[in-house]
């Protein structure tokens, strides 16, 4: 493949971020700091007061903006995503997913950003009953005919203190919230037996990975998964949280996956700790090969109990040691 239309950039030079704020958006940023790049900030906030860091404050529908920031960028990475809608503050899927992601990618072919490395999630597909994946994967075809030099990132489930699911995790272990005195998931079949697979993937591995790509000419014009090394069920990726959490395991009960799809049905939202999604993607395995990360990238994804244990005190709620 001929990559001489790729700007590869050097330390120093200026990234675009989009999400720089959020959970995966904020190790990204760490990550492209720590290896001496400048980032163009875009944020919906307050200005992020750290050295290198030029903050741009907008939206994804602000060309104006978009274009500011994306000037003297050698680079874009667009990490902003949402897991469950606010149609009254105009977060949905196909808005923020979708539409959010086109006018960021269109303002990287307009300003001559050619380099555009993209978040999406695993197991997307535009067919998808989820509104969550069917979106991106919109976003993902879109910009697979920009033109631009881009690479699709796919991570599984990521995991890490500033995450949300984690949080919940860590509540749920303790007993701090519904259901108190068990962990719940999303079981298949009409009890809820069959279980689906889970490749937990940690934030500073999809950062690291997130940055590599910047500067690798052999993963333009890819779509690549990001998971971690363990493939486990929903109750034993809970059994391995748990037992770093508590030190013994703590029991799992099976939700059909039939009863929480029609609860999002007949329950408002806000009575519920999950959405048509979250259940339509809990039928599925968010699973990968095993040597995608080294494969791609040349080094191999840290394991789940592992990184647990490193930022387990770090989590609200736990012993600081």
């Amino acid at each position: 493949m001929d990559h001489a239309s790729a700007n590869f950039p050097e330390p120093g030079t200026s990234i675009f971020l989009t999400g720089a704020t959020g959970f995966v958006g904020q190790a990204v940023l760490d990550e492209l700091l720590a290896r001496g790049y400048r980032v163009h900030a875009l944020v919906r906030g307050k200005q992020i007061a750290r050295e290198g860091v030029q903050t741009f404050i907008g939206d994804l529908f602000d060309d104006g903006i978009l274009d500011a920031a994306m000037h003297g960028c050698a680079a874009a990475i667009h990490m902003v995503g949402i897991i469950r809608e606010d149609p009254d503050k105009g977060q949905t899927f196909e808005r923020v997913h979708f539409e959010g992601a086109k006018h960021v990618i269109d303002a990287a072919a307009r300003n001559g950003v050619r380099r555009f490395v993209h978040m999406s999630a695993l197991g997307v597909r535009e067919d998808s009953p989820s509104a969550y994946a069917s979106t991106k994967a919109r976003a993902e075809a879109h910009l697979k005919q920009s033109g631009l030099d881009y690479t699709i990132l796919r991570p599984s489930v990521i995991h890490g203190p500033r995450g949300e699911f984690m949080r919940m995790l860590a509540d749920w272990a303790h007993g701090r919230s519904m259901p108190y005195f068990f962990m719940p998931y999303f079981g298949r079949g009409v009890f809820g037996f069959g279980k689906s697979k889970v490749q937990p993937v940690y934030v500073n591995d999809v950062a690291r990975a997130f940055v590599d790509c910047v500067k690798k000419p052999d993963l333009i014009r890819h779509a690549i998964d990001l998971a971690g090394p363990e493939q486990f069920t929903w109750p034993e990726m809970y059994g391995r949280a748990t037992e770093v959490l508590l030190g013994k395991r703590k029991l799992t009960i099976a939700f059909p996956i039939w009863y929480a799809r029609l609860l999002t049905q007949l329950a408002p939202a806000s009575m519920l700790p999950f959405n048509r999604a979250q259940v339509e993607m809990a039928g599925e395995d968010n699973t990968s090969s095993l040597d995608t990360i080294e494969r791609h990238f040349g080094w191999t994804p840290q394991k789940f109990a592992d990184t647990l244990r490193q930022y387990a005190a770090a989590l609200p709620g736990e012993k600081k040691e």
